[in-house]
């Protein structure tokens, strides 16, 4: 029998020039108190001009996240019921949106996300990934009230977090393969929309690569507007599964044995072209040329990780989160079958 489950969408999406500006108009008049979560250089860069926006009409307390560690969340969370705050805005990269979507959801307030980078896919999506929480995988939050996405200020991100939103879009060609497995092999519930909705994104800045690459800001737009989408798609599915797969089990794999040393984007591009591999899927050398093609890693060298990390990673990538089925099967792949992988596909 088919799970039941809710599907919660954000109700304004707001992308274009100068939009930030226009974050008063997507709170509801109703709201008149809001915390804005951010970090120190992001405030500086944007956070301030958002809460000069609001202030007239508002009141608005600023909380400077160092981290988006669970602890970090709570204490703001306590901070947010304290003040009685209806709307919680978080302007930043993932870090500052991921604790504000918690603090959100456990303040009992309306979420308004203003990305400053376009480095994941979490924008729109109702999860958040905060250290801290025992496991390595995001976890259900709340879905945005609204996404306001000023081009203009993504576009001046450094290169190398725009290019990880990408990688992190290339992935849903592994996830939502996953999925499908899933649903043939343990009868999981699949929703055939949300998988389409994801594909495409991945399918759209693959098609748009060049243009993404240059850095223009209507290679942002497109990056931007793709990531909202993925988000939608999980927002319909109610869970994570069309935009995570074995991909990303690979990149929690290589937090834990070589924390710290890629970007999320990065470490998802890498075991995209694995993983396709797997899949028996031809298309992982066109994907792996466009990687290449636009400056992502494509191989241990360049992501700066040992060739043993690598191999570690994916024999343990199973176990990661074990209630979630995909070609990596439950066992996993043998220490062999690792490196076998990683060197036909040209990662080792």
């Amino acid at each position: 029998m088919q799970s039941v489950h809710e599907i919660t969408l954000p109700l304004k999406v707001i992308v274009g020039h100068g939009v930030i500006d226009k974050v008063s108009e997507i709170i509801p008049p109703l709201a008149r108190k809001v915390g804005i979560i951010t970090g120190e250089l992001t405030y500086e860069l944007s956070g301030r001009r958002v809460e000069e926006a609001l202030a007239p009409e508002r009141k608005v307390v600023v909380w400077k996240a160092p981290n988006a560690i669970v602890d970090t969340a709570e204490e703001i969370a306590r901070r947010a019921r304290e003040e009685r705050v209806e709307a919680v805005i978080g302007v930043g990269g993932g870090k500052a949106i991921d604790v504000a979507k918690y603090v959100a959801k456990e303040s009992g307030s309306l979420m308004i996300s203003i990305p400053t980078t376009p480095s994941h896919d979490g924008i729109a999506s109702p999860f958040a990934s905060l250290k801290g929480t025992g496991r390595p995988t995001s976890i259900y939050t709340k879905t945005p009230y609204g996404v306001i996405a000023d081009v203009e200020v993504i576009a001046k991100a450094p290169r190398r977090l725009i290019m990880a939103g990408f990688g992190d879009l290339v992935g849903k060609l592994v996830a939502v393969k996953d999925w499908a497995l899933a649903h043939r092999l343990r009868g999981e519930y699949y929703g055939e929309y949300a998988a389409q909705l994801a594909l495409m994104s991945a399918k759209h800045v693959l098609k748009y690569h060049e243009l993404i690459a240059s850095g223009s800001v209507e290679g942002v737009r497109i990056l931007v507007e793709a990531l909202v989408s993925s988000g939608v798609a999980m927002c319909i599915a109610g869970s994570s599964r069309p935009a995570s797969g074995s991909e990303h089990l690979f990149s929690h794999a290589l937090d834990i044995v070589a924390p710290g040393r890629a970007l999320h984007g990065e470490q998802v591009a890498l075991g995209t072209i694995m993983m396709l591999y797997l899949h028996g899927d031809s298309s992982w050398r066109r994907v792996r040329r466009i990687l290449k093609k636009v400056g992502l890693p494509t191989n241990a060298y360049e992501i700066g990780i040992e060739p043993e990390k690598i191999t570690e990673a994916l024999t343990i990538a199973h176990t990661i989160r074990p209630e979630r089925y995909t070609i990596l099967g439950e066992k996993g792949l043998t220490r062999e079958a690792a490196y076998r992988l990683a060197e036909e596909t040209g990662v080792i």
